[in-house]
């Protein structure tokens, strides 16, 4: 199954519950890259600025709690790697110990890996990196056939886009195909308050708009459909005691969309919501709930100044 029969099925499967929903993953096409990256430079989003402080400022201490053989070479593998701007800081202090690495980008984007490649050899031109474009555990099958020790980044909180039982699943897995010791790098956002979370994902300026909308207008080029994007709306919300964002596109009136791909229309109500995107939010007891009989433990926790954001290394028992 290709790419875009997967995206199809998925449009079909989701708009065709009671709860109508389409997976995030599916925001990214190049418009859809460009607007995130716009996203993570509006002052609202705190999450980048805070993970970014704390590369900037703990990348050392990091390296340190990674216990790296100096003598052996090992491969530093990031899913979901974007645009490399936090992890420049610590691929910055990598190579200046000279340590003996392959950086590894995964990504389901290849437009976000053809330019973070083209950035990051610009800004080290001895760094050895090999972008590799797919899903992650495809990629990561190929990837755990060497014999090369493994660090794993998982930053951004990107495992807040997965409920409790699939991040569960998630680390699980990621956890049998590590070797006793290797260390996972998971950077995660903490629970807080309403009034910091929400403007997060929706700022003033309309760009998170923008791209929740983006997503329709990518099924209406790619499979021929009809939605009227004047006709939705981006509805986000927060419960702050469950620490779980939610973004939904929002049916304004009674309407009926059709798919040519599908020959195939689709019913909305009024106020009808489409769910695009979880984001959880944690803290410790969350996080070790989620990792109970995975056989990985926190070793570290890496906080910002304001305590909002944390990266935890998590090792292999």
């Amino acid at each position: 199954m290709t790419k875009n029969t997967t995206f199809l099925k998925d449009v079909n499967d989701g708009l065709s519950q009671k709860v109508k929903h389409i997976s995030s993953k599916y925001f990214y096409d190049k418009k859809g890259d460009q607007l995130f990256q716009q996203i993570m430079e509006m002052p609202e989003y705190y999450l980048t600025n805070c993970e970014m402080e704390i590369f900037k400022e703990q990348s050392e201490a990091i390296i340190s709690a990674f216990n790296i053989n100096e003598n052996q070479e090992f491969e530093l593998i990031e899913l979901g790697a974007g645009d490399g701007k936090k992890t420049q800081y610590l691929l910055e202090k990598l190579l200046e110990k000279h340590l003996k690495f392959k950086y590894i980008p995964v990504d389901i984007s290849q437009n976000s890996l053809d330019v973070i490649s083209t950035r990051l050899k610009k800004i080290f031109p001895n760094l050895h990196i090999e972008a590799m474009q797919g899903e992650y555990f495809q990629v990561l099958e190929a990837l755990f056939q060497s014999k090369n020790p493994k660090i794993i980044l998982f930053i951004g909180s990107n495992l807040g886009n997965l409920n409790d039982e699939v991040a569960h699943d998630f680390l699980h897995k990621l956890s049998d195909n590590l070797k006793w010791g290797e260390k996972l790098l998971l950077g995660l956002d903490l629970i807080k308050s309403k009034n910091i979370v929400l403007p997060a994902y929706n700022d003033s300026a309309g760009i998170t708009k923008a791209f929740n909308i983006n997503l329709l207008e990518r099924i209406n080029h790619e499979f021929g459909a009809d939605f009227n994007l004047e006709k939705f709306d981006h509805f986000p919300y927060y419960e702050e005691e469950e620490g779980i964002a939610k973004s939904f596109l929002k049916s304004k009136i009674k309407q009926s969309v059709f798919i040519k791909a599908l020959n195939k229309s689709f019913e909305f109500a009024e106020g009808e919501l489409i769910t695009t995107e979880v984001s959880r939010k944690y803290n410790d007891k969350i996080l070790n709930k989620i990792l109970e009989n995975s056989n990985m433990e926190i070793q570290e926790k890496f906080l910002d100044s304001e305590n909002y954001f944390a990266d935890y290394i998590l090792t292999k028992k």
